[in-house]
């Protein structure tokens, strides 16, 4: 039997607000009108859920974030844009999370299973994937998209535009400037690349075969590319290596990078591929 919704006292809850059951809403939160909340999720304390924003359900959210405020983008005149939060996200300490703006599609999304760990940014209009881990003080500009099963180290930023693709980590204190492809790491102001994330691979299930086929993937686009991403391309097709989905993705990803891709470093280190897994 679900039970039933639990406002502090001192909480202040605008009766439109939209709270599903077995919400908690703690001390001096504050709920806007238009906010949904779904079934289970909890506001710690001192929490801020404001515009037109939903939580999905058992999310928690910790003291002094601040969420669904509007953007902070000079182009925004008060407009009805959205935050749209998913399932069983953790929004640590004093993070903040914005809404979208009507220039960049309308909404900024968050879908399920992230941790944001404290003093987080999350700006206007990014799309955020799954299972997604960033650490104290990452800052994401507008319009980023981080994909799936990344992990953002600490004081790390995103430039506006950039893409971060499955599985990929980006190491602590490091400035995104372009794209960073599927399952690579990437490290350094402005960051390069700096092999791939076999540690994370493995701990997500792909098998010795998926590794090493992305190994040889990683080789040919980053370590002796041909002219043009296309040529590259033709050429993986043609040894095989984009049979294996994940070697697809990640060279699908490659091809339609607006920005460009981040790359290694000249005289970079890449022993986690110089053996077979």
């Amino acid at each position: 039997m679900s039970q039933p919704v639990s406002i502090h006292p001192t909480a202040i809850v605008h009766p439109d607000a939209q709270l599903d059951s077995e919400v908690v809403v703690g001390p001096y939160c504050t709920v806007g009108a238009n906010v949904k909340i779904g079934r289970g999720t909890k506001l710690i304390s001192h929490v801020v859920l404001d515009g037109h924003t939903t939580l999905g359900e058992f999310n928690e959210v910790f003291p002094f974030a601040s969420v669904g405020t509007i953007p902070q983008d000079l182009k925004y005149k008060g407009e009805p844009t959205l935050l749209l939060i998913g399932d069983r996200n953790k929004i640590r300490e004093c993070a903040t999370l914005q809404p979208g703006t009507v220039q960049g599609g309308g909404k900024t999304v968050v879908g399920n299973n992230n941790l944001f760990m404290a003093y987080t940014h999350v700006a206007h209009d990014c799309i955020i994937g799954n299972d997604n881990i960033f650490a104290n003080s990452v800052q994401l500009s507008g319009h980023v998209e981080i994909h799936n099963g990344v992990v953002v180290g600490g004081i790390s930023g995103i430039h506006q535009f950039c893409r971060i693709g499955d599985m990929a980590m980006i190491a602590a204190g490091s400035i995104v400037v372009q794209d960073v492809p599927n399952y690579c790491v990437a490290q350094g102001d402005r960051a390069t690349l700096r092999g791939m994330n076999i540690i994370g691979m493995r701990r997500r299930g792909l098998t010795a075969t998926d590794l090493n086929v992305l190994k040889s993937l990683y080789k040919q686009f980053f370590l002796s590319p041909l002219p043009t991403v296309a040529e590259t391309m033709e050429a993986c097709r043609e040894q095989g290596l984009l049979d294996n989905p994940h070697a697809l993705r990640m060279a699908e990803f490659i091809a339609s990078a607006n920005r460009g891709v981040v790359r290694p470093a000249e005289g970079g280190n890449h022993d986690d591929l110089s053996a077979t897994i």
